[in-house]
């Protein structure tokens, strides 16, 4: 993907900045990845229990739930680069407090910090986000600056999880999250140094008084990623059953990798094509033609060589499903309000995919991979359903507002 083509004030020029930016970014982010699953193995390494791991696992997931929209919020009223460092500095430190305490450690203490890096985790994701749109003003650039991100997001996802375990591996689980921990402060410091996040300015004071969630679009845009969330965690466990049912546990690795491969694709022939749908029946169709794909998962279950078809086909639609909605965002947040909106659809993201998973995993014991991916293809389904009946909310004819960046930057 030559990231250097994405256009910045038309669809010819060059934009190098936006490249810069996503390339450290995708650095940043990769640590992010590997935040659940480092933990978990971690913890187990320490305690030598699954139920303790899976506390603090989950303590990180609603730490980062409840701290990426107020980071997004103190974003949108101070500026990205104190909050971004100071986020980095400790979410690193907490990293590295994990990976130093001793085995047999106190579990609260356990939790403490998984908490602490939850609350601590920098919203880079929220705050290239915010910045795309003075960087690629022009709205067919916007709309393949988006899919080239989402495209890029699951380069992390495919490569964070495999080199954690690695590094866990030949090293130790508590050098993988130091190590993690590192990488992060670093590239998000860097990210935070660029000239687009340093000369970001936030909206005057009077634009954002109330919150991001305030306008019709911006909720609606929450229900159905928490929608897709839902699909991300039952399909993770649906993948992962129907390996052990079929006796090739092995296998659910490399299945989840052709989904994220899958994704990738998507993204990048979205961003080729203009970037995904433009209007809120585009995202519906989307949605419905993702719910289908993940229903069809169900059919193939029983077959290692169709599921890995499938899985692939249907992931090709999770970067341009994506890429759509977060370029409905800048028209659907309030003024001044953009960073602390991508965080929240971030959340929703992350809470929908809990539910997922927790929901699959008991349909999985009880009745085997089937339900799980029925499960992944209703989530969607009503996530379809509530794009298409608010559609309305989506399909805002207002301009794109232009991040703040001074001119020299912007160019």
């Amino acid at each position: 993907m030559d990231l250097a083509a994405v256009p910045v004030a038309g669809d010819d020029a060059p934009m190098p900045t936006a490249a810069h930016l996503l390339a450290v970014s995708v650095v940043a982010r990769l640590p992010l990845a590997t935040f659940t699953i480092g933990v978990l193995v971690h913890v187990e390494h320490l305690t030598g229990s699954y139920a303790v791991a899976g506390l603090a696992a989950g303590a990180l997931a609603v730490a980062q739930g409840l701290g990426g929209p107020l980071l997004g919020r103190r974003v949108d009223r101070r500026g990205q680069t104190g909050t971004l460092v100071a986020s980095a500095l400790v979410a690193g430190a907490a990293l590295g407090g994990l990976a130093a305490l001793p085995a047999g450690a106190p579990v609260p203490a356990i939790v403490a910090v998984a908490a602490v890096l939850g609350l601590a985790t920098p919203p880079v994701s929220a705050c290239l986000r915010t910045l795309l749109p003075a960087l690629a003003p022009a709205p067919m650039a916007l709309r393949r600056a988006y899919a080239v991100d989402a495209a890029a997001v699951e380069l992390t996802w495919a490569a964070g999880p495999p080199l954690v375990l690695l590094a866990g591996a030949a090293w130790s689980t508590g050098a993988a999250l130091a190590a993690a921990g590192a990488v992060l402060a670093i590239a998000t410091v860097l990210f935070a140094a660029a000239p687009a996040s340093r000369r970001w300015r936030p909206a005057p004071p009077a634009a954002r008084r109330a919150g991001a969630l305030r306008t019709p679009a911006m909720r609606t845009l929450v229900v159905v990623l928490a929608g897709v969330g839902v699909l991300f965690g039952a399909v993770e466990v649906g993948v992962t059953s129907a390996a052990d049912a079929l006796e090739h546990s092995a296998a659910a690795g490399p299945l989840l990798g052709l989904w994220g491969a899958g994704s990738l694709l998507g993204g990048i022939v979205a961003a080729r094509l203009g970037g995904g749908a433009r209007t809120g029946p585009g995202l519906a169709f989307l949605l419905a033609a993702l719910a289908a794909g993940h229903l069809a998962l169900a059919w193939a279950a029983d077959d290692l060589v169709a599921l890995a078809i499938l899985i692939a086909v249907a992931g090709s639609l999770i970067a341009p499903t994506l890429a759509t909605a977060y370029a409905m965002v800048d028209r659907a947040a309030p003024a001044g309000t953009v960073t602390e909106a991508f965080a929240w659809l971030a959340t929703a993201v992350a809470v929908g995919t809990s539910a997922g998973a927790a929901t699959a995993g008991a349909l999985a014991d009880a009745a085997g991979p089937l339900p799980a991916f029925v499960l992944a293809g209703g989530g969607a389904a009503v996530a379809t359903v509530v794009a298409a009946l608010r559609a309305g909310t989506l399909s805002d004819p207002r301009p794109v507002r232009a991040a703040t960046l001074p001119a020299a930057v912007a160019a």
